[in-house]
């Protein structure tokens, strides 16, 4: 029953999800708190990163804080993205960061903890600028980070309540979906 459950709120989750728009130049602009909450759940890019990061972190060894780092970071990214700090190839960056999520759910690796937080802070940055180009209100970004913050930690409960078989499966799709997304960036 729960390997069923697990699989259809991964299905649901990325169904619901639709092409990325917050990035520069996509045109669309956040400007309350909940438009900035639900984007992180309609870009699949996002979506997909930040369940992976809680899912990969649960199986790292001491790591607790591993969620609780990328959403830090991810302020981090949105500060710089918002003082128009441009970061070339962020689009195909950002792609492959959910493509290396994926491969490292589909091969568990386990990382130094020191490496996991430098590994997951440099994805966040990422995806935190692209959302900083686009936030015109502090209370946009508050929802993007309340969001985020659910949708890492909802990641880690997967994490930890899937089976390994099913979080490498998932880790396969992330994979492959992170790779579309940088060949089409």
């Amino acid at each position: 029953m729960k390997k069923t459950l697990t699989a259809v709120a991964l299905v649901a989750l990325g169904t619901a999800s639709t092409s990325a728009l917050a990035h520069p130049g996509a045109g669309a602009h956040t400007h309350g708190f909940l438009q900035g909450f639900a984007h992180p759940f309609t870009g699949l890019d996002h979506l997909l990163a930040m369940l992976a990061v809680g899912a990969w972190s649960v199986r790292q060894p001491n790591a607790k804080w591993l969620p609780a780092t990328f959403v830090g970071m991810l302020l981090v990214g949105m500060a710089s993205g918002a003082l128009g700090l441009s970061i070339p190839g962020l689009e195909t960056g950002i792609g492959l960061t959910v493509a290396l999520m994926g491969v490292l759910l589909v091969a568990a690796v386990r990382l130094p903890p020191a490496a996991g937080a430098a590994m997951v802070s440099v994805f966040a940055i990422l995806h935190g600028n692209a959302h900083g180009h686009e936030l015109p209100q502090a209370i946009s970004a508050a929802g993007l980070l309340a969001a985020s913050l659910l949708l890492v930690y909802g990641g880690s409960l997967l994490g930890r309540i899937s089976p390994a078989l099913a979080v490498k499966a998932s880790g396969a799709a992330i994979a492959a979906t992170g790779v579309m997304l940088a060949a089409t960036a």
